[in-house]
């Protein structure tokens, strides 16, 4: 099953030629498939087309409230799929269904992961929206270490069991290949067809770049630091403690061999003001490290990712249910059901089971509700 995702805002004008072009290309390729529209809170007759072409057979339309973003309006759409591979794209008509074939081909070829879309031949202004993307794509290349040449091209190709332990925030969709390579994922770059917008208006902005540069940010420290936080902290607080020290060291001096009295001496406050934010460096990583293991340890989530389990000989039978989620019982539950004697507590069950009762005279004492305590009369 193939699940095509498409986030809608304000775009009345480009889906029913969409959709058109979406329903040839999927056509063609001859396996099962959905198209799941996802309407971010469109303030024009974006909805009422897309019902529209909810009366096709493979054709869902999931509404959101309000308009909460891109990476929302995509997560909206996983949620609701059930196919194997997720395609992104976006429905302004920029992106061309027809080069959908040629990333499943990649994907299936090569066995990848994830196969992401570039627009080699953009068609966009080229100060307003080109060089800002340049920036951010080589940016993003660096700090990530996954090198990419177009980060935020929607139309890209998942397998589902990338994104099932993926859980998107911001503007972090465009960081999905980032995350997959991290967890193991093996991911390709193809050049892809890019069309020139024809209606309505572009929703990005100037303004998304300063967001991307936050989120990046936010992409180091969970990258780096999100199991060891203390490392992070903890490596700022030493530097504050070793300017403090030598900050120290410098009063010390001026007070023996320039006679410079240490209360007028600005250099100490410096020196006092480092000590203190060391000190507030190592604390904050004491706290982050108490967060992270609660939201690990709370969740049963691991701190790895598993690609394959061979065989089922494993050492621990419950960290073989936890890795392949399969129900394991453990062999010595097993031999101990099987072959262990009964205990003499069972034998006088046992007993009791095949003996008559004996016949007991009623009683006001044991009179009462089912299982009920016994009461006096």
């Amino acid at each position: 099953m193939l699940s095509v995702i498409v986030p809608i805002f304000n775009e009345e004008e480009n889906v029913p030629e969409l959709h058109a072009e979406l329903r040839g290309a999927l056509e063609e390729l001859g396996r099962p498939y959905e198209i799941i529209y996802v309407d971010d809170g469109s303030t024009d007759d974006s909805f009422a087309r897309l019902k529209t072409v909810a009366q096709d057979p493979g054709v869902m339309v999931v509404q959101l409230r309000r308009n909460f973003g891109q990476t929302a309006a995509l997560a909206a759409g996983a949620d609701a799929s059930s196919g194997e591979v997720l395609i992104f794209m976006d429905g302004d008509l920029q992106n061309d269904p027809a080069d959908i074939p040629r990333l499943l081909q990649v994907m299936e070829e090569g066995d990848y992961d994830v196969v992401s879309g570039w627009r080699k031949h953009r068609q966009d202004a080229a100060i307003k929206r080109r060089l800002p993307s340049r920036i951010a794509n080589w940016l993003i290349s660096r700090v990530s270490g996954v090198r990419l040449n177009d980060y935020g091209c929607t139309l890209k190709a998942y397998r589902r069991e990338v994104m099932q332990n993926l859980r998107l925030y911001g503007e972090m969709h465009r960081f999905i290949p980032a995350y997959a390579a991290w967890a193991g994922a093996r991911i390709a770059e193809l050049p892809v067809n890019h069309r020139a917008r024809r209606f309505g208006q572009s929703k990005y902005g100037i303004n998304r770049t300063i967001k991307v540069l936050l989120d990046l940010l936010t992409l180091k420290f969970l990258s780096s630091y999100s199991t060891k936080p203390i490392y992070l902290f903890g490596g700022l607080g030493a530097l504050c403690f070793l300017s403090g020290g030598l900050s120290f060291l410098l009063v010390v001096y001026m007070k023996l061999f320039e006679d410079l009295n240490m209360n007028r001496n600005p250099v100490l406050l410096m020196c006092v003001f480092m000590f203190l934010a060391g000190l507030l460096f190592i604390t904050q990583g004491l706290l982050a490290e108490l967060v992270t293991r609660t939201y690990f340890e709370s969740q049963d989530k691991p701190i790895y990712v598993v690609r394959a389990v061979l065989g089922l000989r494993l050492p621990r039978p419950s960290r073989a249910r936890r890795l392949i989620g399969a129900r394991v019982a453990p062999a010595s539950r097993i031999r101990a059901s099987s072959s262990s004697a009964p205990t003499p507590r069972a034998r006088r069950v046992r007993q009791s089971e095949t003996s008559p009762p004996a016949p007991t005279a009623p009683s006001l004492a044991t009179a009462g509700p089912v299982g009920g305590r016994e009461s006096g009369g």
